[in-house]
C-alpha cells in the first residue's frame, strides 16, 4: 500500500516557477515508478511527466517539455515536479501517482495503482 500527499501548489504569475512535492508512505516507494498528471478546469485529467524507480528515465508531455522537470529522492520518499516558465494554460489540479510496476506507457493513467488527492496550481496572466 502506498499513500501519496502532494504539496507546493499555489497562485503564481505567468513566467513564474513552482515546485511540487509528493511524499509517499509505504515500503514500496523506492521501487515504484512515479508520475504527475493534471486536470485543467472543465477538462479531463492528462499526463504531465513520469520517472522510473531508479530516476534514470524521465518522460514528459510535449506541452511541458523544456519547462518542467521531474525528479525523485528515494531516501526521502519524495518525487518533485519543478515547473518553470509557467503559463495560464498550466492552471490545473496536479496529481501524483505511483505504479508498482515498470511503466510500459508512462502517459497511461491505467498503469498507476495509487493516486494523491491533488494540489491546485493557478497561473495568472
Amino acid at each position: 500500500q502506498v499513500q501519496l500527499v502532494e504539496s507546493g501548489g499555489g497562485l503564481v504569475q505567468a513566467g513564474g516557477s513552482l515546485r511540487l512535492s509528493c511524499t509517499a508512505s509505504g515500503r514500496t516507494f523506492s521501487r515504484s515508478s512515479m508520475g504527475w498528471f493534471r486536470q485543467p478546469p472543465g477538462k479531463e485529467r492528462e499526463f504531465v511527466a513520469a520517472i522510473n524507480w531508479r530516476g534514470s528515465r524521465t518522460y514528459y508531455a510535449d506541452s511541458v517539455k523544456g519547462r518542467f522537470t521531474i525528479s525523485r529522492d528515494n531516501a526521502r520518499n519524495t518525487v518533485y515536479l519543478q515547473m518553470n516558465s509557467l503559463k495560464p494554460e498550466d492552471t490545473a489540479v496536479y496529481y501524483c501517482a505511483a505504479s508498482t510496476y515498470s511503466l510500459t506507457t508512462p502517459s497511461s493513467q491505467r498503469e498507476y495503482d495509487y493516486w494523491g488527492q491533488g494540489t491546485q496550481v493557478t497561473v495568472s496572466s
